[in-house]
């Protein structure tokens, strides 16, 4: 087969900068799409999930040529929770374009994605998005990114990298923004090209090829993605498959597919430098090399990240359960947990004692609800429990992790917002001021920041953004306080009076409007004192034929707080539950009777502290 100049490019930024929004200015530009095809926005963004929240989970592959350049194009995820997609793309890729919000600057997601790519040695393009913003401050911006590849050691190569201007949205790139003209991102293009070399021919050489990212299909089993790096690649052929633990079995290619435009296509054989996917070896895993038979040439191991969070997943044993999902055994959560354990790396699943309970982990919050979220969808019923931090220890030392959080606020919510996170044993590293915002620079355990969201959204009033990454592993911190407010737990079974809710509304924030279904043991609402508080939510007005004036006014709810998957997680305490259905997200107590539950804290030595609460 010909030599063909290949060049694979990864889009990396923080979380919403516009990295889909780019890679479809990619593709409508190079006519990847007929002139009477409707295109929808981020169209790299296939999942539900995904086009819902806004926001990329899955790294994925597309290809556009320009001139006689064929350019693989990776699509990345830019939440800390899915950076396992990210350090892996990192090695397939021959340069990287580096989207910086011409306001924003760099966030820590940003460090987090270019210091993976300046660690292999990539030379990265820089591009200022979102020029059109009423407060975009590139120069400044140009500035910080300059620092920070100081901070992470770039080389003076690295350091020479070209810069771009741009707006994603509209599809324009332009080497001045205030010069050029053009409406059209053809001046990426050509740095691209200029700026990276393509791969070099490496046909005649043994082929080598390492698998980066994992897929899966109903029809032809696992799948294989990665990069050829020498060769060429066949299919229906046999090779060893060398694994990161040193051993070596053979396994046989069935078929090959590369990418053309967003399509997958079969072919027979691929040459060195594309990225493809391959199918027929059923224990393919992340870090395999294959090689011709006879002459095992493995590449160094791709390293995963660790989880840092885990969740029991357990059976619904609550008394709504089977009502709505088709999927609730332990049998079934079981398959579907080791289905995901195909393609999703970063996942951890164990057993635990119980049958009816998996202890699974993750990189984080965001990482497990987008689990959960998909299984409820596909009609699995679960219940999970709160969030644990998975601790670790170096060198005799009992560590746990820890995150660097950076804070967007309006500079009167500040101190509120600096106030919570010092007793969650944050320690506060920066503060600037910019505009009317003040921007907070925070290391917190992330033990610390389970169920901070919900309260900062209600300190800033919605109007503040944090974002996070991992930081390091550092020495126990000491106890975390939990939620301070206790919660409205039902006492009886049936469905929610307008006349119940009426009177228990003033003891709290309801999370339930009338009519709704509730049992015993179910949380309705959150308290406003610091205790748990019995409530009977189905009780109704006794009727009786006397009437008396002002004891029949009109009784108005306030609208309930609907919780979320995330806010519901973020929400409960140690003991108490997520209900995770495919029509109901729920809370309760893990223990339902309020004769269970005093048991419950008599064996663990906490009911004269819950008597003394509750007096």
């Amino acid at each position: 087969m010909d030599y063909q100049k290949i060049i694979n490019i990864a889009v990396i930024a923080h979380v919403d900068a516009g990295k889909s929004t780019l890679v479809n200015a990619f593709l409508k530009q190079s006519h990847v799409f007929k002139d009477n095809e409707k295109v929808v926005d981020c169209i790299m963004d296939s999942n539900d999930l995904e086009r819902e929240r806004g926001i990329t989970i899955y790294s994925k592959n597309c290809s556009v040529t320009y001139k006689d350049y064929k350019i693989n194009i990776v699509d990345t995820p830019g939440h800390a929770d899915f950076s396992s997609e990210v350090e892996r793309i990192m090695r397939t890729v021959d340069t990287v374009i580096l989207l910086v919000d011409s306001a924003e600057g760099p966030m820590p997601q940003t460090r987090f994605v270019l210091s993976k790519s300046l660690e292999i040695g990539l030379r990265p393009i820089l591009l200022i998005n979102k020029m059109d913003k009423a407060d975009q401050r590139a120069t400044e911006v140009i500035d910080e990114v300059y620092d920070l590849f100081l901070e992470l050691n770039a080389t003076d190569d690295q350091l020479d990298f070209p810069i771009l201007y741009g707006v994603a949205r509209e599809g324009i790139v332009r080497y001045d923004w205030d010069k050029d003209t053009n409406n059209d991102i053809v001046p990426l293009f050509e740095t691209i090209i200029h700026h990276t070399q393509p791969y070099p021919n490496l046909m005649d050489e043994p082929v080598q090829m390492q698998i980066c990212a994992l897929a899966y299909d109903d029809y032809i089993g696992r799948l294989g993605i990665g990069r050829i790096y020498k060769g060429t690649l066949k299919a229906a052929t046999p090779y060893e498959v060398c694994n990161a633990n040193g051993t070596i079995h053979q396994g046989k290619t069935n078929q090959i597919f590369v990418y053309k435009g967003l399509s997958r296509i079969s072919v027979d054989e691929i040459q060195c430098g594309e990225i493809c996917m391959i199918s027929g070896i059923p224990d393919i895993n992340i870090g395999d090399t294959l090689c011709p038979v006879g002459a095992p040439d493995p590449m160094p191991a791709i390293k995963i990240e660790e989880p840092t969070l885990s969740m029991n997943f357990m059976v619904n044993d609550s008394p709504f359960a089977g009502q709505s999902g088709k999927y609730v055994t332990s049998r079934n959560i079981r398959e579907r947990l080791e289905k995901e354990l195909e393609v999703n790396v970063g996942l951890k699943v164990e057993d635990t004692d119980s049958t009816d309970t998996f202890k699974v982990s993750g990189r984080g919050e965001l990482h497990l609800t987008v689990l959960l979220e998909q299984m409820r969808r596909e009609g699995y019923e679960v219940a999970v429990s709160r969030p644990q931090v998975i601790l670790k220890k170096i060198d005799g030392v009992q560590c746990e992790p820890v995150e660097e959080v950076v804070i967007d606020v309006p500079t009167e919510y500040s101190g509120a917002v600096i106030s919570a996170l010092n007793v969650r044993k944050g320690v506060l590293n920066d503060m600037e001021e910019i505009g009317t915002y003040t921007r907070i620079t925070y290391m917190v355990p992330t033990r610390g920041l389970i169920g901070f969201r919900s309260d900062f959204i209600n300190m800033t009033h919605g109007e503040g953004t944090i974002v996070q990454r991992l930081a390091d592993y550092e020495p126990w911190k000491g106890e975390i306080p939990q939620r301070e407010n206790g919660a409205l737990i039902s006492t009886e079974t049936g469905n929610a009076m307008t006349y119940a809710l009426w009177n228990i509304q003033e003891r709290g924030q309801l999370f339930i409007g009338a009519q709704t279904p509730v049992y015993e043991g179910m949380i309705i609402g959150v308290s406003s004192k610091n205790m748990d508080m019995g409530v009977n939510p189905i009780k109704n007005k006794k009727m009786t034929a006397v009437r008396s004036t002002g004891n029949d006014e009109a009784m108005k709810l306030v609208p309930p707080r609907i919780l979320t998957l995330e806010g519901a997680v973020e929400f409960i305490n140690d003991d108490e539950l997520v209900e995770v259905t495919p029509t109901d997200i729920r809370v309760r107590k893990k223990y339902l009777t309020e004769i269970d539950r005093r048991r419950h804290y008599r064996a663990l030595g906490k009911l004269d502290a819950q008597e003394e609460n509750s007096k």
